[in-house]
């Protein structure tokens, strides 16, 4: 009983990624506020294609959270929560796909680059995935130069196939990916 004990923690303490400014960590109930309020931004959510409209929306999401697929990303110095990111993984193909949105106030201080190289890193070496994907729309120039710098190619580009939440129009979907392969070789 202990050895499972000390094995469960030991797993907890696995579902929480350090960078060198940042914590990412599962979703609790206490993370509500800070990640409701993201949705009260427009320029936070106007390329998402979803995010929770309502409380129960949010409530809904932090309790489906699967730990090791989502994190919340709390600034290392403070425990601020200010943004979340996720990996969501299609068993099959040993393909996972990154996800993140930053409050508009931690824009342009390179958080976004240091969660997406940490979710690359995570989900190959980890993981252990054979490629990784991030669609964003393709007018979103700020996640478009997040995702080239670390790494990841322009795959294919979709046209009108992204619905943006905001302005409520279709705009291209920008498909970027890299494989294990390419990630290991750098």
């Amino acid at each position: 009983m202990q050895s499972m004990l000390k094995n469960i923690l030991e797993d907890e303490q696995k579902m929480i990624i350090e960078t060198s400014r940042l914590i990412l960590r599962p979703p609790t109930e206490d993370d509500f506020e800070a990640l409701y309020s993201l949705g009260n931004h427009p320029e936070n959510v106007r390329y998402m294609g979803w995010w929770p409209e309502t409380e129960k929306d949010m409530r809904n999401v932090l309790a489906n959270a699967k730990p090791g697929k989502n994190f919340v990303i709390c600034l290392k110095e403070s425990g601020k929560v200010i943004g979340n990111c996720g990996i969501s993984s299609i068993e099959d193909s040993c393909t996972g796909e990154l996800n993140w949105i930053l409050h508009i106030d931690y824009w342009g201080q390179g958080y976004g680059t240091e969660v997406c190289a940490e979710l690359i890193r995570y989900g190959f070496e980890d993981l252990k995935l054979r490629r990784i994907t991030a669609p964003c729309a393709a007018v979103n120039y700020g996640s478009c130069r997040v995702i080239e710098r670390n790494g990841m190619r322009l795959e294919a580009t979709h046209i009108k196939a992204f619905w943006t939440k905001v302005d409520k129009e279709w705009v291209d979907e920008a498909v970027y990916a890299i494989l294990a392969e390419e990630y290991f070789r750098r």
